[in-house]
C-alpha cells in the first residue's frame, strides 16, 4: 500500500495502473450484480434497495437501483359490487392495513376502484372511486375489459399523491411488507408462466408490428401485479384499453387468449410504449403450485385447491378437503374455516389462516 507521503512522489504510470484496478474491479463488481437481457443472469433487490443475487429476471442493462430514501406507491385496485368481488376486497383490505406500516413496507394510499358505476355498501370501510363500466354490451361478457378503462378514468378524475402505483386486484393477500420493486423508469411486475408473446408471435403481430422491434419486447406479464411510475401508466392505460378492445373484437385473439387476453393486452400496450417491466418472481405465490411463502411478498389464491385426507393434491377433481374461491360466488365464505389436513404445503395452510384472521376481525362479515 502506499503510504500518503509516497502518494505525491509516486510516478505518473503507477497511478495510471491503480485507477485502471480500480475501474475493473468497480466494473467487475457491477457486472456481477446487474442483469444483462441478452445475457439472461439473474440479480435481486433486497427491501434496502441493495441488489443482491436472486430473484430478479429481466433487469434493463443500464439499470442501478442503491435508494437510500422511500417511494411509496399507491394501491389500486379494480372491483365490481358483486359479492364474490366485495369479500375478496375485504380480506385484501384488511391485510393492506396490517402491513403498511411494518418495517420494509413503501405502501401509500389504497383505492378500490369500482367500476359497477353506483356506489355500494362498502364505501365507508374501504377507499372508494366509481367510475363508468364500459358501454352495455362493449365487454361481451368478458367483465375484465373494464380494468383498462376504470384505470383511465381513476388517473383522469382521482388525485394521487405518490409518484409509483401498484395495480392489484381483490384477490391478493400481502403476506410481507411490500417494498416498492420499480427501478425508476422500470416497472415492476410478476412473469406469469402462461403469458407467453414468443410463442403466440403470429397473434402479437397484429398489435406490435414487427416495425416496433422483437416480440421479446413484450413481456410475460399481465397488468397485476404491477409496480409502475404514475406518469408511465398514465401513457400506457389508453392504449391497453384500445388494444384489450382490439383483441376482443378479433376471434382469432379471442380464441387463443380467451380468460388472459386483457392481460396480453397489457404487455402489448407496454412494449408499444416502449416500457419494460423488471420481473420478479418473489412478487407472489399461487397456491397450491407454489409450496412456499419464503420472502414472497403477495399471495394470489386464484386456483383452487383441492386434497384429500392425505395431504395430497388432487387438482382437477373436487378434493376431501379444498378452499376454492369460487365456491363463495353469491356470498362471502364463512368465518373459521377448516384448516388443511397435515401434509398440505405451507402456502395452503398460511392462505386458509390468512383468510380466518381476516374474517374474524372484519365487523359485520356476513353482510352482503
Amino acid at each position: 500500500m502506499i503510504g500518503r507521503k509516497n502518494m505525491g512522489r509516486a510516478s505518473p504510470l503507477l497511478l495510471v495502473l491503480l485507477a485502471l484496478g480500480f475501474f475493473f474491479a468497480t466494473y467487475n463488481f457491477l457486472t456481477m450484480i446487474i442483469h444483462y437481457r441478452s445475457v439472461g443472469k439473474w440479480v435481486g433487490d433486497n427491501s434496502h434497495g441493495g441488489l443482491l443475487s436472486d430473484p430478479i429476471i429481466g433487469m434493463p442493462k443500464n439499470v442501478k437501483k442503491f435508494k437510500n430514501s422511500k417511494s411509496p406507491f399507491h394501491v389500486a385496485l379494480t372491483a365490481t359490487d358483486a359479492p364474490y368481488s366485495k369479500w375478496q376486497c375485504r380480506i385484501m383490505y384488511y391485510w393492506y392495513k396490517k402491513n403498511k406500516d411494518l418495517p420494509g413496507s413503501e405502501m401509500g394510499g389504497f383505492t378500490r376502484i369500482l367500476h359497477s358505476g353506483n356506489p355500494d355498501n362498502l364505501m365507508d370501510e374501504i377507499p372508494t372511486m366509481v367510475v363508468d363500466p364500459l358501454p352495455a354490451g362493449l365487454d361481451r361478457g368478458y367483465i375484465v375489459l373494464n380494468r383498462p378503462w376504470a384505470f383511465v378514468q381513476w388517473l383522469e378524475k382521482a388525485t394521487i399523491e405518490e409518484e409509483y402505483i401498484l395495480m392489484a386486484e381483490p384477490d391478493h393477500i400481502f403476506i410481507n411488507p411490500l417494498p416498492n420493486l420499480a427501478h425508476g423508469g422500470y416497472p415492476a411486475g410478476f412473469p406469469f408462466f402462461y403469458i407467453k408473446p414468443s410463442q403466440n408471435e403470429k397473434i402479437i403481430r397484429k398489435f406490435y408490428p414487427e416495425e416496433n422491434g422483437p416480440v421479446t419486447n413484450v413481456d410475460p406479464i399481465g397488468n397485476s401485479p404491477v409496480i409502475i411510475r404514475k406518469d408511465l401508466l398514465e401513457k400506457i392505460a389508453p392504449t391497453w384499453m384500445n388494444v384489450s378492445l382490439r383483441m376482443k373484437e378479433d376471434a382469432e385473439t379471442d380464441k387463443a387468449f380467451g380468460w388472459v387476453l386483457e392481460m396480453y393486452a397489457y404487455a402489448v400496450a407496454s412494449a408499444l410504449h416502449g416500457v419494460q417491466h423488471v420481473l420478479r418472481k418473489d412478487f407472489m405465490l399461487q397456491p397450491p403450485w407454489d409450496l412456499e411463502i419464503g420472502k414472497k411478498f403477495i399471495i394470489h389464491y386464484t386456483y383452487g385447491c383441492d386434497y384429500n385426507l392425505k395431504g395430497e393434491l388432487t387438482y382437477g377433481k373436487i378434493g376431501e378437503w379444498r378452499f376454492d374461491k369460487r365456491s363463495y360466488l353469491r356470498g362471502p365464505p364463512p368465518r373459521n374455516l377448516p384448516l388443511p389436513p397435515p401434509g398440505v404445503p405451507e402456502s395452503v395452510v398460511t392462505l386458509v389462516k390468512m383468510v380466518n384472521e381476516a374474517t374474524a376481525n372484519i365487523p359485520n362479515w356476513d353482510k352482503q
